[in-house]
């Protein structure tokens, strides 16, 4: 019965995680760079929307701001990137360290910003989980058609292709810098948008919110991508399989949590679930698909060998 009355507060929290693993989604998947700027990107934007909201701003305004200076931080991740030469690992890294002065500046040096719910009209909120998993779920349909939308267009495109193939795209003319900037600041403006989302459910916004957003975010969409890849392999569908991997993430997340799990063990429990359904594919193809014979005599040209990994 616990589970059951935890359930829809589950749903709502994932709805919005999953929001954010949509952003991962475009930087991990179609650019190919893992981000760890997101994990401070997400505290941006929930402090911008929490403080802009305390002080009277309308809450679409507030929402507009957190994705604006989310995609700021994706273009500073992105300029350390390019223009300097770091490793887009380091460059994630290092805009993440920047954002924890940058959050606790906007908080006013303080850890803690509170909402109050019952003066601001906000978009969503933990008293009402049904309304929060509608509204939630109108925000997430919102932005899945203006990425499919946008991915659709020329730039779109050639964004799609700098991830798949950087040195033919840009043998083609493509400015490969560019996209990659402009990637990453799409990637953590939803991100952001997902932390002002998170800001407004929880009624606070705090400076350690988004430690571990990485993780959270690649549990998602391993998790739906595993399912969404026996449905129908495209864009609007990966998309939607993330968003159910959130969901699935965190009904798995408060089930444990009911069981009794120390909340100690929460992080550990996150990274163990990355590892499992990042290691399923690798299992799946090693101890229970059957190799063909030929299969097996092209192995010994590492043909065959390269040819499964890739399948997997």
């Amino acid at each position: 019965m616990a589970f059951l009355n935890a359930l829809p507060g589950a749903v709502a929290e994932g709805l919005i995680w999953g929001l954010m693993a949509i952003g991962v989604y475009i930087s991990y998947k179609i650019l190919d760079i893992a981000d760890l700027t997101v994990d401070g990107s997400i505290c941006t934007g929930g402090c911008v929307c929490a403080v802009l909201i305390a002080n009277g701003v309308p809450v679409w305004l507030s929402v507009i701001a957190a994705f604006i200076a989310g995609a700021l931080t994706g273009v500073l991740t992105g300029l350390f990137h390019t223009a300097l030469g770091i490793p887009s690992i380091l460059a994630g890294i290092l805009t993440q360290l920047i954002l924890y002065s940058v959050n606790l500046s906007i908080l006013g040096g303080k850890s803690l910003v509170t909402i109050n719910y019952r003066d601001s009209n906000l978009l969503l909120h933990m008293s009402d989980n049904i309304g929060a998993i509608i509204a939630a779920g109108l925000i997430i349909t919102a932005t899945i058609i203006m990425l499919w939308l946008f991915f659709y267009t020329e730039v779109g495109l050639t964004l799609k292709s700098t991830g798949d193939n950087p040195d033919m795209s840009c043998a083609q003319g493509v400015n490969v810098k560019l996209n990659k900037v402009i990637g990453l600041a799409i990637s953590n403006g939803i991100v952001a948008l997902s932390g002002a989302m998170l800001a407004q459910y929880k009624g606070s916004a705090n400076i350690n919110d988004g430690r571990g957003a990485i993780v959270i975010g690649l549990a998602a969409i391993f998790i739906g991508l595993s399912v969404s890849m026996k449905i129908k392999p495209n864009f609007v569908v990966s998309l939607i399989g993330v968003i159910g991997g959130g969901i699935v993430y965190y009904i798995i997340y408060n089930f444990v949590i009911l069981l009794g799990l120390k909340t100690d063990y929460l992080k550990m429990l996150s990274a163990i679930i990355v590892a499992l359904f990042l290691a399923i594919p690798y299992l799946k193809g090693k101890y229970f698909t059957k190799q063909k014979p030929e299969n097996m005599v092209g192995a010994s040209d590492g043909k065959g060998t390269a040819g499964g990994e890739a399948g997997a």
